[in-house]
């Protein structure tokens, strides 16, 4: 009950939020989202330019990660190039960074420093079928199991999946070399209404929010969240099927998928499984909001814990602000909940915000995660409560062609139960300098 009355009060407010924003948002004509039309034939071609992946009838700003929704009112920081009668658009982010965790409290637990590289690049072909059909493929890569090393990159409170058969604590595990190999199809019914069938290996099932690195509002944060395991962690999941259909300005979809997490070979393919099952529902009611829901049963998500299964719930709220014509401002809140049975039911809630401008974006992240004892490899059956509040800055030293490169800094503030400082001392904090090199942002 406590699960759907959240979901009630995150979606109740986001309606009356979405009404109000709807009537200004013809007031100013910079925050029209970028153009796309419907096919036009010419003969025997068909040209238009770049839609959604799986639908004609939305813009490309809406793609999300997997199948999931953003605000039509995204910018887009991307390469995209037409050939015939295909269009291919790319993405990514390459972060080189010196990072130190619980840098003060000096013997304690989590404290590590190293420079590390987190990093990824996705590529998405489409094409249209006859007068209303879309074929779409995507191919994400990313060199993490090179840069971070098995066992991954130092983050504190982090837990989740493995590395030589122990549990990563206070560390976050390398993505797969090949983190996303889909295909989708899309038939337009009408102006409002698609039918879409989806399939991954690896990919994303319709649960959660937009995946951390691919949100606008997590843009520019070089760390996973600390909520990674309770709200989008399925973005990388071996043998997914998805049918969803949208009728207007809502999507309703339903999967089949790999219930496991990756596992320690992140050069592989692991075993497709179909042993698990989510539904979501999905809805823009403006071009600055989005809107989701959605619940999964999970079957043995964790090669440690073989006969532990999750029930996961989540809901999150999309909110993108353009304030001017180079500066927008991102958020998103987002609320997960697993529940492992008795001994194992923890909430997750995350508000971030990025506010992007031409040559500089300040943002920040505030996340609040209950860990279990077993989550943190401690004696006993306790449940744990941890803050994390993180701000960064960074700005644009220098642009080469349609790539940026700019350098930052971020600071982490965490605040726990009083019962982890003989583990991890009073009031930790973390700290990072970093360069990126990302694409330009895409114009039309």
């Amino acid at each position: 009950m406590k699960s759907y009355l959240i979901i009630g009060l995150l979606l109740t407010s986001s309606f009356v939020w979405a009404q109000h924003e709807q009537h200004h948002m013809h007031a100013d004509s910079t925050q029209k989202p970028m153009a796309h039309h419907d096919s036009t034939a010419h003969g025997n071609r068909h040209e238009h330019t770049m839609t959604h992946l799986y639908s004609l009838s939305l813009p490309m700003n809406r793609n999300g990660s997997g199948t999931g929704w953003q605000p039509d009112a995204t910018p887009l920081y991307a390469w995209m190039a037409h050939r015939s009668k295909w269009m291919y658009m790319v993405h990514g982010s390459v972060f080189l960074r010196y990072t130190a965790q619980n840098f003060t409290n000096s013997g304690k637990r989590g404290q590590d420093n190293r420079i590390s590289a987190p990093n990824w690049v996705m590529g998405m072909a489409q094409r249209q079928v006859g007068e209303n059909g879309l074929f779409a493929a995507t191919l994400m890569v990313s060199l993490d199991p090179l840069t971070e090393g098995g066992n991954g990159y130092p983050l504190l409170f982090q837990t989740g999946e493995s590395w030589n058969n122990r549990p990563l604590i206070d560390r976050q595990h390398p993505h797969d070399l090949i983190s996303g190999l889909t295909i989708g199809y899309t038939q337009r019914l009408s102006k409002k209404v698609d039918v879409s069938a989806y399939v991954g290996y690896p990919g994303e099932p319709a649960l959660g929010p937009v995946a951390f690195m691919h949100r606008f509002s997590a843009w520019n944060n070089p760390d996973a969240t600390l909520s990674h395991h309770w709200q989008d962690a399925t973005h990388i999941t071996y043998g997914v099927a998805t049918l969803g259909v949208r009728v207007g300005q809502v999507k309703l979809e339903g999967s089949s998928f790999t219930g496991r997490e990756p596992g320690e070979n992140r050069y592989n393919f692991d075993r497709p499984r179909f042993d698990s099952y989510s539904y979501r529902v999905s809805w823009n009611p403006s071009m600055h909001w989005s809107i989701q829901a959605s619940r999964a049963y999970i079957h043995s998500p964790e090669s440690l814990h073989p006969s532990e299964n999750v029930n996961r719930t989540t809901a999150s709220v999309q909110h993108l602000k353009t304030l001017g014509k180079t500066s927008w401002l991102g958020t998103t809140a987002s609320w997960g909940y697993n529940d492992a049975g008795d001994h194992h039911q923890e909430h997750s809630v995350l508000l971030e915000s990025n506010w992007q401008h031409a040559t500089w974006a300040l943002y920040g992240r505030y996340e609040w995660v209950q860990k279990s004892a077993e989550e943190l490899v401690i004696p006993g059956n306790a449940l744990y409560n941890v803050h994390a509040l993180s701000l960064g800055y960074n700005h644009q030293v220098a642009q080469v062609g349609k790539l940026w490169l700019v350098a930052g800094v971020q600071g982490t503030v965490f605040l726990k139960d009083q019962a982890l400082s003989n583990l991890y001392g009073s009031t930790p904090v973390s700290g990072q300098v970093y360069v990126r090199l990302t694409p330009t942002r895409l114009k039309m």
